[in-house]
């Protein structure tokens, strides 16, 4: 028999341990309940069937109501987070953000959107939205920040428990440093690496350095930094929302896809479509009580 712990958090409402059990049904044998909170709990769940994948499980109980995580008892906190920015620890795209002040916001966000599904290539795609926004001032890009991105709910909490229970957190991002520095320090990650804008002093030029930031560099981030700290990539977690995040959700740990577009969330192993990140906390077993929040 094989130990699995199935967490299941509810996005509408509390959740007691009798909803849970009743949720999962009686395909294995329950040998233990614990409430992570009052919306939260963990089913400690046996498995004699060589051939139980617990990613499918997970996804064929999941709805938009209750969120799924099944795994393995063993190994299931994580020492490093390695998350995308846009859309999910922010809740915007900053570079559709940032292309409202140049009158460009439809244009550039259905290139963003194609990107996100998988539809485009990410670093042709990149250029091409940056080169819209040549001779934007640079003044808005501060503009943009305070006026426009927020943080995820759940975002700091999420970064400032991991940290103070030893993990190594970093915001890997698509996007730009001019907005992961300002979001790191917002939420308390180690560390951030993004693509950088380039200009004159007073106006975006158009163009970005290279290389780009994109996928394949998330997945070498994701390696360099576990081979660094000495750990497998067993004992990672990342976390993101688009095509560009595939690389590092498939090959880490607990990759989760949060409201993801479908191309991710048909790689991850667990999906988050409730509104808060802490739900990655939970997947983690780490009760609510124990939780950073300050």
């Amino acid at each position: 028999m094989s130990l699995y712990c199935i967490t299941l958090v509810s996005n509408f409402g509390p959740f007691t341990t009798d909803d849970a059990v009743n949720f999962v049904g009686s395909e294995g044998q329950i040998v233990e309940t614990t409430a992570l909170s009052d919306h939260a709990v963990d089913i400690f769940y046996e498995r004699d069937d060589a051939s139980f994948d617990p990613n499918s499980f997970a996804k064929s109980l999941a709805t938009d109501a209750v969120d799924v995580c099944v795994q393995p008892l063993a190994g299931r906190e994580k020492k490093l987070l390695l998350c995308d920015m846009d859309s999910t620890i922010i809740q915007q795209e900053c570079i559709d953000e940032l292309a409202a002040y140049a009158g460009l916001k439809d244009k550039i966000a259905e290139i963003t959107e194609r990107a996100m599904r998988g539809e485009l290539d990410f670093e042709a795609a990149l250029t091409e939205r940056v080169g819209l926004l040549k001779d934007l001032p640079l003044e808005k890009l501060q503009t943009c920040f305070d006026e426009r991105i927020g943080l995820t709910p759940g975002a700091r909490t999420l970064v400032q428990t991991m940290r103070a229970r030893g993990a190594t957190c970093q915001l890997v991002s698509g996007g730009f440093t001019f907005f992961t520095s300002r979001v790191a320090e917002a939420t308390g990650f180690h560390a951030n690496y993004a693509n950088v804008l380039l200009d004159d002093g007073e106006v975006l030029t158009g163009e970005v350095q290279f290389p780009i930031l994109g996928k394949q560099a998330k997945l070498d981030r994701l390696q360099s930094t576990a081979d660094k700290l000495n750990i497998t990539l067993d004992q990672s977690m990342t976390i993101g929302d688009g095509a560009n995040d595939g690389a590092m959700i498939e090959a880490s740990g607990m990759g989760i896809g949060f409201n993801p577009h479908p191309i991710l969330a048909e790689m991850a192993s667990a999906v988050i479509n409730g509104p808060s990140l802490e739900t990655a906390l939970y997947f983690q077993g780490i009760p609510k009580s124990d939780w950073v929040t300050e």
